[in-house]
């Protein structure tokens, strides 16, 4: 085991069974609470081959929503409506998720899961659509405009997504990237690939960010949120 700043221990077998333990009491929370319009979706984008939020990390996002009594969301990958389907449930009752996804065919899906969950239609519109690639749709946003921003999308563009997301975030707002763990490979010396290398980056930047209050949370494939210091 190494101690100090930066450096990693060991995971004992206690440490794990306890992540399991609060991974699957976080799946819990959703499952009874988990409505048809999410378990279709989750569906869907099981049948499509795209990856979702898990159950804990969707806990986590209803939490961090409403703990940020967030009106205005910003998500980077609507995939089939999952992850929004969490934010809009832990978001405040007149919030807007703004999505943003290059396959308007996913964000199709993501409509209907909305609509039958009572976000969409019925005189109401709680999420605004944008289909397009979320670093050529991202920068018309409104500058300090959101209270949260999640980013679930290409890894290989984090730290592009780090950079937007702080203009988007007013002082006190949340940053949250998803799979930070890469299924394990980012806390692997031999792994090398792109994508790793991106987030291992992304990491030590928010890390060493004076601006950001952040924290690793061992949760699905790991999820890295972050607040914005007031200035």
């Amino acid at each position: 085991m190494r101690g100090g700043r930066g450096q990693e221990r060991a995971i004992t077998g206690n440490r794990q069974t306890s992540w399991g333990f609060a991974d699957a009491y976080g799946a819990e929370l959703v499952e009874n609470a988990e409505s048809e319009a999410l378990r279709w979706a989750r569906d869907r984008a099981q049948e499509a081959g795209l990856r979702s939020v898990s159950p804990a990390t969707g806990a986590t996002l209803r939490l961090l929503a409403a703990a940020a009594g967030a009106k205005a969301v910003a998500e980077i990958g609507t995939g089939t409506g999952v992850s929004g389907l969490h934010l809009l449930h832990g978001m405040r009752p007149d919030g807007v998720l703004t999505t943003v996804d290059i396959e308007p065919e996913r964000q199709q899906f993501a409509r209907e899961a909305f609509r039958a969950a009572g976000f969409v239609g019925n005189g109401g519109n709680r999420v605004r659509f944008i289909p397009g690639r979320a670093l050529d749709v991202l920068p018309r946003l409104a500058d300090g405009g959101y209270d949260l921003v999640f980013c679930d999308g290409d890894r290989t563009e984090c730290l592009d997504y780090l950079a937007e997301s702080l203009r988007l975030l007013r002082d006190g707002g949340l940053i949250c990237f998803a799979g930070v763990f890469a299924e394990g490979r980012t806390g692997e010396a031999a792994a090398q690939s792109p994508e790793v290398l991106r987030l291992r980056e992304l990491l030590r930047t928010v890390r060493e960010s004076t601006v950001l209050v952040p924290s690793l949370l061992p949760v699905g494939d790991g999820l890295l949120c972050a607040v914005k210091r007031g200035e």
